[in-house]
């Protein structure tokens, strides 16, 4: 394991050199010490390298990731796995604002709780939420997975395209367009992958699931002006 003390080393030279990390690099175990809240740490990552920050991070933590795995030691600060395209992100404690947002791809995972629109506009990430997560969460969400294991705040899947929400304890309110649907049995499979992967031995059995009615974003002549 090679370390990388952010209290010596400048945040922008420690992020060059781990995304200068290829598939032939020998070393792919990495530790960043002393992060002390520090943004945008880990950003841009494109190796299947394990990173582990050993502390709280601030704004944009492990955005724009591929194939990597990263492990925060603490909370995150607003937009951690921003945009991230594959790869895996475990927050070990609290995620602020927008975790997840737009990710295209990969798993998140939240240990603790997340705040409001956890998963904005997300397309293809899927996003397990050990605790609570805030109000407005996978608002306009396009596909991908929102587990929250806790529960929800108010206007859950506002605006909701064809992302697949699983709530374990009570939703606030839902969004625009947003409602409960069956759980089939595709649904408890792809429920029990994603606690499994996640570390939840929560059983898939005790979710809801809530999905797009589908007729916000079709066009409806009465809506015209």
């Amino acid at each position: 394991m090679h370390t990388i003390d952010l209290s010596v080393t400048p945040l922008r030279e420690m992020n060059a050199t781990l995304q200068a990390l290829t598939a032939d690099s020998n070393t792919r175990v990495w530790e960043i010490a002393n992060p002390k809240g520090a943004h945008a740490i880990a950003c841009g990552l494109d190796a299947g390298i394990s990173v582990t920050v050993m502390g709280h991070t601030g704004y944009y933590c492990a955005g724009m990731n591929k194939q990597a795995a990263i492990t925060v030691k603490g909370s995150a600060g607003p937009g951690v796995a921003e945009n991230m395209m594959s790869g895996t992100v475990v927050i070990e404690g609290d995620a602020s604002q927008y975790a997840g947002a737009t990710g295209h791809g990969g798993l998140l995972v939240i240990k603790g709780n997340a705040s409001s629109r956890c998963g904005i506009s997300m397309k293809g990430i899927d996003i397990v939420v050990h605790g609570d997560a805030g109000h407005m969460s996978a608002f306009m969400a396009q596909s991908g997975n929102l587990v929250i294991c806790g529960d929800a705040g108010e206007a859950l899947g506002d605006s909701l395209y064809e992302a697949r929400l699983f709530v374990r304890g009570s939703v606030k309110s839902l969004g625009a367009d947003c409602i409960e649907k069956e759980m089939r049995p595709e649904h408890i499979e792809i429920l029990t992958d994603l606690l499994a992967r996640a570390g939840c031995d929560a059983k898939a059995q005790e979710f809801r699931r809530y999905g797009s009615v589908r007729q916000l974003y079709h066009f409806n002549i009465d809506n015209a002006y």
